[in-house]
């Protein structure tokens, strides 16, 4: 008999838990992400487990994956896949590329330039791929879920907004706390003793199919988001584009606020983490907790912002305190 998605997803957050220390706020996010179906960015620097914990992911959902290394030589093709002459058949023949999985992991993506990230687009707003004049469907689980290194790192580039914006949340990671550290060393050493052969893999079934994550992704969109909550997402929204008109100190130091996607993505994302949390309704703090992830790649500051040292965390800080909560 089929577990209940919930029970499953239950499942899942515990195994991610015992493969990654320290970092919880991610894997929520991770699993937020597989539950809208949304794209997930996470940026910290080498060494914070990211890798390691979407590689989790995938290795707890009985999907294909496949993990693309960015480079700056990397070609738009060796993504997409790309039509190979047969010269026996006299004819051509398509090879899928690496999108062509349930998960994909876009491993340092800032590394690549602007026309492997433009090859990007396609499949992560339209969940197809156009090769040759000819469109092919993605799976219906699909989901990119990337890393990079912060953008001050030698040899990368900064994403352009247009990609950025179709990521479902943007997760900046920082260095562990003393204690999580030690229990990561703890149980590295523990792995290395009681595993004789470093990088196998781990015996543990999948907690979940593809099959239970399409009914739960069902199931997430049936979680009530009350009116009052919609009028406040889209209130928190509209004041990025405009901050002085909430924050007067904020006057001027947006170029552009984000989009209306991020309406949808903030929504969606306070319905997942209610699923998470065992409720069938979406509180304030779920929106809270949340919109700094949803919004912080999705605003573009303007120099004075630079020149005062505004951050855009700091600007949703301000927002968030300034516009009332129902």
């Amino acid at each position: 008999m089929t577990a209940h998605p919930q029970h499953s997803i239950n499942v899942l957050r515990e195994r991610l838990g015992h493969s990654i220390v320290g970092q919880q706020a991610l894997l929520d996010r991770l699993v937020i992400a597989l539950l809208t179906g949304g794209h997930l960015l996470v940026e910290g620097l080498p060494g914070l487990a990211k890798t390691t914990a979407v590689k989790a992911l995938a290795a707890a959902v009985h999907a294909s994956f496949q993990r693309i290394q960015f480079t700056p030589d990397l070609l738009p093709g060796d993504l997409t896949g790309t039509d190979v002459y047969l010269p026996a058949e006299g004819s051509m023949r398509f090879v899928p590329g690496p999108l062509f999985h349930d998960i994909v992991l876009a491993d340092e993506i800032n590394r690549a330039p602007a026309k492997v990230q433009s090859a990007l687009l396609e499949a992560m707003q339209e969940r197809q791929i156009t090769v040759g004049g000819v469109t092919r469907t993605l799976a219906p689980l699909f989901l990119v879920m990337a890393t990079q290194n912060p953008l001050e790192q030698s040899g990368t580039y900064p994403l352009p907004e247009a990609q950025l914006d179709r990521f479902l949340l943007h997760v900046v990671l920082d260095y562990p706390q003393a204690d999580e550290e030690l229990r990561i060393l703890d149980q590295d050493l523990q792995r290395n003793a009681t595993d004789p052969e470093p990088g196998a893999a781990p015996g543990n079934a999948p907690a979940m199919d593809a099959a239970a994550v399409l009914e739960a992704r069902q199931a997430v969109r049936r979680i009530h988001l009350a009116p009052v909550l919609r009028h406040y997402i889209v209130e928190l929204v509209r004041a990025t584009r405009n901050p002085g008109a909430q924050v007067p100190r904020l006057q001027g130091m947006v170029e552009a606020g984000a989009s209306p996607r991020a309406v949808l993505a903030l929504a969606h994302a306070a319905q997942a983490l209610a699923y998470l949390r065992g409720r069938d309704f979406v509180l304030p703090d779920d929106i809270i907790e949340l919109a700094p992830d949803v919004l912080r790649h999705r605003i573009v500051l303007a120099l004075e912002a630079d020149l005062q040292g505004q951050s855009r965390d700091d600007l949703i800080a301000a927002l968030l305190q300034a516009i009332p909560v129902p």
